[in-house]
């Protein structure tokens, strides 16, 4: 017989008490084809950590509730569940506050408790998990929290914001709006108040962050989301593009293995050429992934991007010609 959940034993037990029936580890055992010794234990976990008011009726020999109030606590959760949430655990790698792994991980041993199976068997697949991240930015473990409760509790913020591109800092009143991790860098989209209009912060370059009792009007409509997963990469700004890049056979089968964007379309011609097109808005980030792959890429389309990508191979040639 298949494994079954020990909160539907301890579910059933709890029916049975409730409809006067008075079962015991014996009957437990017979109904989930259960060791009686397993059943017990089952019993004595209803009453020592689901705190269910147990008593023995030794002429009826069974079990019933000295308070006919208690129910069960209200939780349900699958095997295969709590194995998904082992793996949000592993993947909250990225988070840069310990608490909140911390906390996970709590949650996971309080659930746990609820199935046949014990901590230590998910902890250990925990343990056999990793995540392993190159290239992500530094992220300030205060900084993170502010902007969490921030966002959570819809509260407007104040904070100091560094713009490598023009060197400068600068002070600015945001209302949070979504929070992204994108390629190991996390991102507050958020409605400037001084720009008037909705903006990507890395949190990165964020520093002296306040919550401040003001509030705005945001002037948009825009979905978040959709702005998101439009175009390629994680700057917009510009009139879309379609973008189309042909692979040589020494890459394709790499290719053939990512998604560069949801709407991506890929052809594989007989000479095991790939061709990728999809859309973009800004060529900043697109252009370091195309040079990534050297003479086995080509861009075919948009020609602004063409002429981008041949002007840094020329300045490339000057250094190592």
């Amino acid at each position: 017989m298949s494994k079954k959940l020990a909160y539907e034993r301890y579910f059933w037990f709890h029916r049975q008490i409730k409809d006067g029936k008075f079962p015991n580890a014996s009957h437990m055992a017979q109904e989930f084809e259960i060791s009686a010794k397993q059943a017990q234990r089952d019993i004595d976990f209803m009453r020592d950590r689901l705190s269910a008011p147990l008593q023995y009726d030794t002429k009826r020999r069974g079990y019933y509730y000295s308070s006919r109030n208690y129910e069960l606590p209200s939780i349900w959760i699958k095997e295969d569940e709590l194995l998904a949430l082992c793996f949000a655990t592993k993947l909250a790698s990225t988070i840069p506050q310990d608490e909140i792994k911390k906390s996970l991980e709590l949650m996971i041993k309080k659930l746990s408790s609820f199935l046949t199976s014990d901590f230590n068997k998910f902890q250990r697949f925990i343990n056999n998990v990793s995540v392993k991240n190159i290239e992500y930015y530094i992220v300030d473990k205060t900084i993170f929290q502010e902007v969490i409760s921030s966002l959570f509790n819809q509260q407007t913020i104040e904070f100091d914001y560094y713009s490598p591109h023009k060197k400068e800092k600068s002070r600015r009143v945001v209302k949070p709006l979504h929070l992204l991790c994108y390629m190991g860098r996390w991102f507050l989209i958020g409605y400037c108040r001084e720009k008037t209009e909705i903006r990507y912060f890395s949190l990165s370059r964020i520093n002296s962050i306040k919550v401040v009792d003001e509030d705005f009007d945001i002037n948009t409509s825009h979905d978040i989301k959709a702005i998101i997963g439009n175009y390629f990469g994680i700057f917009s700004g510009g009139s879309p593009q379609k973008v189309c890049l042909k692979f040589n056979p020494e890459v394709a089968d790499w290719i053939k293995e990512q998604i560069w964007h949801e709407a991506q379309i890929m052809n594989l011609n007989d000479e095991g050429r790939l061709t990728l097109r999809f859309p973009a808005t800004n060529f900043s980030e697109l252009k370091g992934e195309i040079l990534k792959f050297g003479s086995n890429v080509e861009v075919v389309s948009p020609e602004e991007l063409r002429l981008e990508i041949k002007k840094e191979i020329a300045k490339m040639n000057t250094i190592y010609r």
